[in-house]
């Protein structure tokens, strides 16, 4: 699907136009209106006062048998009152489903502020648009006539904003592109997305656009004392890696922004055995560590000036005669034991080795995970946003103004020493789980986490509540990105938040 820019006048040569409209407001009185040609201005102003209310998910077209414009299609948007700011990153997803539900290969869009404020919209209506063109279809026959495709989609702009409206829709394909990609890993069935084949990807990805990617072996991480990672991957006959992406976009002296992502290629739960409703999707439990190869990939095709550092720890946690057992006593890089409790809570385990890895070795400015961790945070906050945890009050409220910004919306949850007690262990420095209730295990994912990061000023984001898609999001079912867009939004952040004295890069956030 290729997106192309024009300028506004060329809405009277296109075939089929898209109008997104707030209900009680008179079209006539758009910017657009005017470049439309006249016959089709007066058929327009009479089917919407005959035929369309523009009630929020309304949508109607209309034919024309006059001029170059065969059909226009409205997309209501109810009460511009009603409106908030998160229902933009779904406008030109509905046109994208209508589109291909339609058959329909190519059209017109002008961009008017139900996409956002002007300087955002291009890069908005590109990214979601790229989104919702996705579909995981790989493993079917192809339908007689082939899948519903748009060849060609063209978003119309003032002149004077034409050159922000090229740069933003080229940012919102690569990202729109990027988090696809991180969805097609996560979508891949576990037999053909190993630890090995994770790491081939990253590899993938590196030679594509120029970052270099190092991968550790089981000799290199035993080595390394990385017992949690290795007694998580012991049950299976796959072995474990563990990957490594540097991107290096600004002056060596600029102190790194770290992205670690949690990569279980498949989770059956190990000996402490899933329940059957809750291991189909399972081979997404390395969507955090999808959403940081692709990530990185991303800021590396934007060029930000920026240090960056994707860590994936990726193992199989699988039941076998060689499984690690609750009981199991395993010492992590850091020195500290872990005493296991529940095979099932086997991502924290991981994440201390790359965690603390991720801060002893490269320093950071700044550390965040990216994990599907527990079911206890999408308890807490459905299917809407991730969960938050931060070490500061500062690094908290920056996280969630990204997520806001973004699309991938993230909510803050207490990081408190209280909960520590509870994962205090017996006969090792920590337990993988609370020893007493049920409650908390979202925050007690985190605070156990926590120990593993040193001095580095972290966040951990439990991605498990948006790890697949809903039907009210107008995309495909199955893996979302999530974490991809926020990624990138917090990359530049990251540029003006780090002091760089020494870098000439010019500051683009």
């Amino acid at each position: 699907m290729r997106i192309t820019t024009v300028e506004m006048n060329a809405l009277r040569r296109a075939k089929n136009i898209f109008l997104p409209v707030f209900k009680g407001e008179p079209l006539e009185k758009a910017a657009f209106f005017a470049f439309l040609p006249a016959p089709t201005r007066a058929i327009v102003k009479k089917f919407i006062a005959a035929e369309f209310k523009a009630e929020d998910g309304e949508t109607k077209r209309m034919w024309s048998s006059k001029g170059q414009i065969a059909r226009i299609a409205f997309f209501g948007l109810g009460e511009r009152k009603l409106w908030n700011a998160r229902k933009k990153f779904l406008v030109s997803r509905r046109m994208v489903q209508y589109a291909k539900r339609e058959k329909i290969e190519e059209f017109t869009v002008p961009l008017t502020d139900a996409f956002g404020d002007e300087g955002e919209r291009a890069f908005l209506f590109s990214s979601n648009a790229v989104l919702a063109d996705y579909d995981f279809n790989r493993y079917k026959e192809i339908p007689k006539g082939g899948w519903p495709k748009i060849k060609e989609i063209t978003v119309a702009a003032s002149k004077e904003m034409l050159p922000i409206t090229r740069e933003g829709t080229r940012d919102g394909i690569i990202i729109g592109e990027e988090a696809n990609r991180a969805r097609d890993l996560a979508n891949t069935p576990g037999g053909d997305m190993t630890p090995k084949l994770l790491a081939a990807e990253a590899k993938r990805a590196g030679k594509e656009w120029n970052i270099p990617v190092t991968i550790f072996d089981e000799k290199k991480m035993k080595a390394l004392g990385m017992g949690g990672i290795l007694g998580v991957a012991q049950g299976s006959t796959e072995p474990p890696r563990f990957i490594i992406m540097e991107y290096r976009g600004s002056n060596k002296n600029q102190k790194p922004l770290v992205l670690v992502g949690k990569g279980v290629t498949f989770d059956t739960g190990g000996l402490n055995i899933k329940p059957d409703q809750y291991i189909y999707e399972m081979h997404m439990d390395m969507s955090g560590g999808a959403a940081v190869i692709h990530g990185i990939a991303a800021i590396a095709r934007l060029k930000l000036p920026i240090n960056a550092v994707g860590i994936v720890p990726a193992v199989e946690n699988m039941p076998s005669g060689s499984s690690y057992r609750p009981g199991d006593l395993l010492k992590t890089m850091s020195g500290k034991t872990i005493e296991v409790l529940n095979t099932d809570a086997e991502g924290r385990i991981i994440l201390s080795d790359a965690l603390f890895y991720g801060w002893k070795h490269f320093k950071p400015g700044l550390m965040v995970d990216f994990a599907t961790l527990t079911g206890a945070a999408h308890v807490a906050v459905g299917n809407f946003m991730s969960a938050v945890f931060a070490k500061k009050k500062e690094t908290e409220s920056l996280l969630v103004d990204v997520g806001t910004k973004s699309g991938d919306y993230v909510w803050p949850f207490p990081l408190w020493d209280e909960y520590l007690a509870d994962i205090k262990g017996t006969f090792g420095d920590l337990s993988n789980i609370g020893k007493g209730d049920r409650y908390g295990g979202a925050i007690h994912g985190a605070k156990f986490l926590e120990q593993f990061t040193g001095e580095a000023d972290w966040a951990h984001i439990d991605i498990a509540p948006k790890m697949t898609t809903i039907d009210s999001e107008f995309l495909s079912k199955g893996a979302s990105g999530v974490g991809v867009r926020f990624i990138v939004e917090l990359a530049k952040r990251y540029i003006g938040k780090i002091p760089n004295p020494k870098s000439q890069i010019p500051n683009k956030s």
